[in-house]
């Protein structure tokens, strides 16, 4: 940087002394730079550009050549200033003004870059942008960007930063001490998003036996909505410290479904597995991959007791599959004559008390 500095300092003195004159010629000559740079993004990269597949370059490339432009013109401006020799006042002025005027236009030009990066991954399936979640995302890009331009501008202007960040720093102790719940759920809310242990319309069960498909996650609380079609708001400060399992996590949405069955003692173990493997089979509902399967769980006290374990593809399909299967099963188990068995208990009376008299 100080070559290239030292390079145009050179080039400007052959002009003369004229002051007028190489102002003139520095920001004309910056000015020609940022054509060039224009012409060179907008032109030849863009061409590049319009092979991908995607059209986010090409926005990226839109916006990117007018700050560019901007930014070598404000360069020109910068050091044809210098040219002058003006006093400290003057010369602090101007470049503290050129400085904010750069800081404004990157800052206008990283908050539209967000907007148009932010829906793209919500659309390219990444797990952790998703389109619900883009306004936030939108938000906090916005407010830390905001912070920063603040930040250099106050360095722009020589202002005393340290004091700023210490009152800053007061001020945000105060209010998490008054709104301590509230940061509670808004930190968890950002681990949520970052770990993604859920995502909408995925179907969670909580510890505390609430289950149900997520509908909105937000930064204070999410929401599911229960079978019986009750939306259930959970602070993500109460959320992010109880186990959660996901019935649609994991490489498959398939959701594996299991129908106990107890069968009378004597009954033909072979043809239950049978009778049960059919029932499966026949219904449309039920994965073929994976295979269900049928399992002798255990000798129970008054039968003994299978177990048919199949697969669907969506969890909230579960309670209807489960019921048509019942209803299959008993329905089979009666045209084969295979016995369901009720509790039952055998009394064995020694003697009658004889009467007294």
């Amino acid at each position: 940087m100080r070559e290239s500095m030292s390079t145009i300092e050179t080039w400007v003195q052959l002009l003369g002394p004229n002051a007028y004159l190489q102002a003139i010629t520095v920001a004309v000559a910056f000015i020609l730079i940022g054509k060039l740079a224009d012409f060179f993004i907008s032109r030849v990269v863009h061409k590049i550009a319009d092979r991908s597949s995607t059209n986010v370059d090409n926005q990226f490339i839109e916006l990117l050549h007018k700050p560019v432009f901007i930014s070598f013109v404000l360069l020109g401006l910068a050091l044809a200033a210098d040219r002058f020799r003006l006093s400290e006042a003057p010369a602090f002025l101007i470049q503290g003004t050129l400085k904010t005027i750069a800081i404004v236009i990157w800052y206008n030009f990283f908050r539209r870059l967000a907007q148009i990066l932010l829906p793209a991954l919500s659309r390219s399936g990444s797990s952790h942008v998703q389109a619900s979640m883009v306004p936030m995302f939108n938000n906090v890009f916005k407010i830390v960007l905001l912070a920063l331009a603040v930040y250099f501008v106050f360095l722009a202007w020589n202002i005393d930063v340290a004091a700023w960040l210490a009152a800053a720093g007061i001020v945000g102790l105060a209010l998490s001490f008054a709104a301590q719940d509230t940061l509670s759920n808004l930190f968890a809310g950002l681990s949520i998003v970052a770990d993604a242990p859920y995502k909408i319309g995925d179907f969670i069960i909580l510890d505390s036996g609430e289950r149900g498909k997520v509908t909105f996650i937000g930064l204070r609380s999410t929401r599911i909505l229960t079978r019986d079609d009750v939306e259930i708001t959970i602070p993500n400060g109460v959320i992010g410290k109880a186990k959660i399992i996901n019935e649609t996590g994991g490489p498959s949405t398939r959701h594996r479904i299991r129908i106990p069955v107890g069968v009378a003692y004597g009954t033909d173990i072979d043809r239950v597995i049978n009778t049960l493997t059919g029932v499966a089979d026949d219904h449309d509902d039920v994965c073929k991959m994976p295979e269900r399967r049928v399992r002798f769980r255990r000798f129970g006290e008054f039968s003994l007791d299978f177990e048919l374990l199949c697969w669907i593809d969506r969890p909230v399909d579960r309670g209807r599959v489960m019921h048509e299967l019942n209803c299959s099963v008993y329905k089979a188990f009666s045209e084969t004559g295979i016995q369901i068995p009720f509790p039952q208990r055998d009394l064995h009376v020694r003697s009658m008390p004889e009467a007294s008299t």
